[in-house]
């Protein structure tokens, strides 16, 4: 800690990483519930200043918006049939035609690790009642496919806010234990919400 602020720092396997949101939100979650941590908590990253704050039996994090751009994939992906591509700093992006691709999609991990930057994000409108459905793959960080990436919904939400002519709304991520995000698309920033749970405690000797 460093005045009213935290330091973070985000880790994969591998690799350090620019923005993580499920670890933000988990280092919230620590400091809210276990170390009775109040109010709004300030965590200083290398992607700037990312403030945390209790709504409910959520938790609400301030993100930048992380928008990507229209740009060809540098090579196609196997069982992919793109109604879009583009990347920000990050990350690839395909628009597919239907959530129920998204969802069965096979991930040909070696051609995606072959892409460059962090990884690959596909996705499609719709889906059990959510606005758009998506999955993650980032072999090349370390990790085949994440279970939920706030970072993602930071360039997701405003992709489908422009789309959707709205500018709340719910993502869910389909990885094997999948979630829901609430993105709310806010000038540059993204307020995502979500839930974190302690399922583990232990002690450093």
């Amino acid at each position: 800690a460093e005045g009213d602020g935290y330091w973070l720092r985000w880790f994969t396997p591998t690799v350090e990483v620019d923005l993580c949101g499920h670890a933000t939100l988990a280092s919230a979650h620590v400091l809210f519930c276990e170390s009775g941590h109040g109010g709004e908590i300030a965590f200083k990253t290398r992607s700037g200043v990312l403030t945390c704050r209790r709504e409910d039996d959520r938790i609400e994090m301030d993100f930048p918006s992380e928008a990507p751009y229209a740009e060809p994939l540098p090579t196609s992906i196997r069982g992919l049939n793109p109604k879009w591509t583009g990347r920000n700093r990050m990350d690839w992006f395909v628009q597919v035609g239907s959530f129920e691709e998204v969802i069965d999609l096979e991930p040909p991990l070696a051609q995606i690790a072959e892409l460059g930057l962090r990884g690959l994000i596909v996705t499609a409108e719709g889906g059990e009642g959510v606005d758009f459905t998506s999955r993650c793959f980032f072999p090349q960080s370390g990790v085949d496919e994440d279970s939920v990436t706030g970072s993602a919904h930071c360039a997701l939400a405003p992709f489908w806010a422009e789309r959707l002519s709205k500018s709340s709304l719910a993502g869910y991520q389909a990885s094997k234990r999948g979630g829901t995000v609430r993105c709310v698309v806010k000038d540059e920033r993204i307020l995502l919400q979500g839930q974190a749970f302690t399922t583990l405690k232990g002690n450093l000797i």
